[in-house]
């Protein structure tokens, strides 16, 4: 081929080719964002009734979550099914929690677990569909996978097609490749009288005492 000016030159395209970057093995959940779940996963949602008076549940205002929020909570769920998408690659090192289902943790996590003392009075828990690891009855508990082997500031591969949250652990949001992040906190208002809450192992930041205030990180491109 030759140029305007008449020489001739080689033209060299070059092509980078990018594998995929797939949801890591095995079966977890995540919190649903409003905009859905990964495609092929599972869905559920639980209804937990939040102390009835003087209630002071808060979410932060323009939060991401698919639900219900006001004197009750009800988050909806994303559960990767196992036998579906990825069969080989492991969570990368950092510092996070997803939440568990099936009998153990992805390998790189330590179980955890957290109860939410739900109201006593009339109580409207309810649930459906696929969820997280736990116990759903007339109070809440849901068990957590955390990690703490590497630093949230280096940025971790996962899938950017669609949004998605994580949770805090020891340190600020873990930094994934690609996306932007935010902190979405929530603060549940539990039961008053004889208060059980409990949290054990390694659980997400903001667990623990009479009310649980847990830190979400909402990731988006």
């Amino acid at each position: 081929m030759r140029s305007p000016s008449g020489s001739l030159f080689l033209g060299v395209v070059l092509i980078f080719v990018t594998e995929a970057v797939r949801w890591p093995r095995g079966t977890y959940t995540l919190v649903k964002p409003r905009t859905g779940c990964p495609r092929g996963w599972h869905e559920g949602w639980r209804h937990q009734d939040n102390e009835d008076s003087n209630n002071k549940n808060y979410l932060i205002p323009r939060h991401h979550f698919a639900g219900s929020f006001g004197k009750d909570m009800r988050f909806h769920y994303c559960t990767k099914d196992p036998h579906k998408g990825s069969r080989k690659g492991n969570w990368p090192r950092g510092n996070y929690c997803i939440l568990k289902h099936g009998m153990s943790c992805p390998k790189g996590f330590r179980e955890g677990k957290v109860l939410w003392d739900d109201e006593d009075k009339r109580n409207s828990n309810r649930y459906g569909g696929t969820l997280p690891r736990g116990t759903y009855s007339q109070d809440t508990r849901i068990y957590y996978c955390c990690r703490n082997d590497g630093s949230f500031r280096k940025r971790i591969r996962l899938p950017t097609k669609t949004p998605f949250y994580l949770l805090r652990f020891r340190a600020p949001c873990q930094r994934v490749q690609g996306m932007y992040v935010r902190e979405e906190t929530v603060h549940f208002d539990d039961e008053d009288s004889r208060n059980k809450n409990a949290a054990h192992g390694w659980y997400p930041m903001g667990a623990g005492g009479r009310d649980h205030n847990l830190h979400y990180c909402f990731y988006r491109r």
